[in-house]
């Protein structure tokens, strides 16, 4: 619900306060219908290709990144019933499982940024908030 509220193509656990290795990804167009991925203890176990595309993140408002990630994984997992699946994605959807997965690891698009774009950044928030606080 998070995810199709903001609206996003995917959301990890941890961006919910889920400390769970979870992850839910959907990247079929509002006309189409939704085709939820959920996965649990994903792992990425064969990737290839290599394509640079700018990410943004419901975590980070208004900040993108250019990334270069494999542009066809194989990760397996489990899910929703805790049955094993294996899935094989290409394109924008093992775009977006990777995304998911480096906020499974820790990893934001802030730390794939240069320190100088990453504290312009930072200032930006800071100052909003402290203009929120007025």
């Amino acid at each position: 619900e998070t995810m199709y509220a903001a609206p996003g193509v995917g959301l990890a656990a941890t961006q919910v306060g889920v400390t769970r290795r979870v992850a839910v990804v959907d990247v079929s167009s509002p006309e189409e219908p939704k085709e939820l991925l959920a996965l649990i203890n994903p792992e990425i176990v064969e990737s290839e290709g290599l394509e640079e595309m700018e990410e943004g993140c419901l975590s980070l408002p208004e900040f993108r990144e250019a990334i270069k990630r494999p542009t066809r994984i194989k990760v397996l997992g489990k899910n929703l019933k805790g049955e094993p699946v294996e899935i094989v994605a290409e394109g924008i959807m093992a775009r977006a499982i990777q995304h998911e997965l480096d906020h499974l690891n820790g990893r934001l698009l802030l730390d794939y940024a240069g320190a100088i774009k990453r504290e312009l950044y930072l200032r930006k928030l800071k100052k909003q908030s402290r203009n929120r606080q007025r």
